[in-house]
């Protein structure tokens, strides 16, 4: 309140107004991008081997198709996350629609490996803008229902995974690949079809100054979920912020340390450098209020992501009857058939997973939930480090898969819960990078190693990779569940404990 006069900040008015129809059509947009996503991840297990026989390639280049998809993820993740902070939510993602949508569709009509490479590394620098979609989402949610609702959210990913293997077991016998990849590339035309009818952050807007245009969001929100805004008029972080220091110095001011007032210094430039040059945005991350959630989470994201998709490309490998390394095994005639259904089968693994989450990440909290799940995925993988039965392995893999679907759910809910506005996208962005750079490595593992025979040296790097993740969601700070978001760095920096 400010000068005797009633306000409100965004997350008093997303509470006051609860989850309605807009925040419906919010998800079912953001949905439809997660849903294209998860197609053109879960593609890369049919297209490999399919171009393999085609083209005669090794095994190396056919781990490099899927390796370079997630070398553009890498640069599209960090670039669109700058993109999105600098210019708005709506621009960001926009533009990564584009380019998926032209290099997956374009792609089916690759003449050669050398031109599947290009447009495949093209789509995956498109696909690095799903972090965009994602914050662009939580900061239209209520706190109180926050992780419930994200929950909701990435139970989009799993019916794309599901929908992929279905489509695939139905298209890849009969009419190929190359219309597998035209098909998988429709989820993103419908982005473009419906952009003109989304609307902007409005955490974002006011953060820039635009409150009209905050304030007029926020009463279209209101009108579509027929309630009201609280009375007042619309606030920010930084007037409450402005309001508090003009008071009289406090006991916390006079006594701050000189290392404490050179910290608040880089803080402050910080903040006022991160709209203006992108490189400030990185420096934001590795600020002294950053710095511990941000390499606990770079650690975070690139276990889950290769062990996510490592076990996803296991799933094939370790089932598949061209496994050369068990030759005294019986081999059916119809492999690819083989495989379809188990990969189809355990893209189901993704429901429980998705069910899993939903029962934990709002009463355990997030950091247990994701920690208990990474534990327990362990302990699945561990059996592999000998060869099991076509039937065990794929149990295993099924039970793998549940546990690290679910704490990669939760670690998408979790990770733009930490960070302020001023540089959420960008955090995400750049934390989902190095979740890439995981999945590059991925496929030279789960197909190299698993091709020339070295299954237990493969698991094994898995159980590591999975293990130290574990042990790095313990040391996170703090815990975010139910709790308001910041929109600057110097209010994250603010004792974390309280809970809404």
């Amino acid at each position: 309140m400010a000068d005797g006069k009633p306000s409100f900040t965004v997350d008093e008015a997303l509470v006051a107004m609860g989850f309605g129809k807009f925040q419906l059509y919010v998800l079912a947009y953001a949905g439809m991008g997660w849903i294209g996503e998860a197609m053109e991840m879960m593609l890369l297990s049919f297209v490999g081997p399919a171009v393999q026989s085609l083209w005669n390639l090794s095994s190396r280049q056919e781990s490099f198709i899927t390796s370079v998809v997630f070398a553009g993820m890498l640069i599209g993740a960090y670039s669109w996350g700058i993109v999105s902070d600098k210019h708005g939510r709506r621009k960001g993602f926009i533009i990564t629609a584009v380019v998926t949508f032209v290099a997956g569709f374009l792609s089916s009509f690759s003449p050669s490996y050398t031109w599947l490479i290009i447009l495949r590394c093209l789509v995956g620098l498109g696909l690095g803008g799903g972090p965009v979609l994602a914050s662009w989402y939580l900061e239209f949610i209520p706190a109180p229902s926050r992780g419930t609702w994200m929950v909701v959210f990435s139970a989009f990913w799993t019916v794309g995974t599901i929908f992929e293997a279905s489509l695939a077991w139905l298209v890849m016998p009969r009419l190929g690949w190359r219309w597998l990849l035209a098909l998988s590339s429709i989820p993103s035309s419908l982005l473009l079809l419906f952009y003109r009818w989304t609307s902007e952050s409005p955490r974002y807007l006011i953060l820039q100054g635009r409150k009209a245009e905050a304030l007029s969001i926020l009463e279209k929100i209101a009108r579509m979920n027929g309630t009201q805004l609280p009375p007042g008029d619309l606030s920010s972080e930084l007037d409450t912020e402005l309001e508090e220091n003009k008071n009289l110095p406090t006991e916390k001011t006079l006594l701050l340390k000189p290392g404490e007032v050179a910290e608040a210094v880089l803080v402050s430039k910080t903040v006022l450098t991160a709209d203006k040059e992108p490189g400030f945005s990185l420096l934001a991350l590795l600020s002294p209020t950053l710095i511990n959630r941000t390499l606990l989470l770079w650690v975070v994201f690139f276990g889950n992501a290769f062990a996510y998709y490592g076990v996803v490309l296991l799933t094939t490998e370790l089932t598949s009857s061209h496994n050369r390394c068990y030759p005294t095994e019986k081999k059916l005639l119809n492999s690819n058939e083989v495989n379809y259904r188990d990969v189809f089968i355990a893209s189901f693994a993704e429901v429980p997973g998705l069910l899993l989450s939903a029962a934990m990440v709002d009463r355990l909290g997030r950091k247990v939930s994701m920690a208990s799940m990474l534990f327990t995925c362990c302990f699945f993988l561990l059996p592999l480090l000998s060869h099991q039965s076509p039937f065990i392995t794929t149990a295993l893999l099924f039970g793998g898969r549940i546990c690290i679907s679910a704490a990669f759910t939760v670690v998408y809910i979790y990770a733009p819960e930490i960070y302020p506005t001023a540089v959420r996208t960008t955090g995400v962005g750049v934390a989902s990078s190095v979740g890439r750079i995981g999945g590059v490595l991925c496929p030279l593992v789960a197909v190299g190693l698993v091709h020339g025979c070295h299954q237990t040296i493969a698991v094994l790097l898995f159980e590591i990779v999975i293990l130290v993740s574990g042990i790095c969601v313990c040391l996170f700070p703090f815990e975010t569940s139910g709790r308001d978001l910041t929109d600057s760095i110097s209010a994250s920096k603010e004792s974390p404990s309280a809970s809404v």
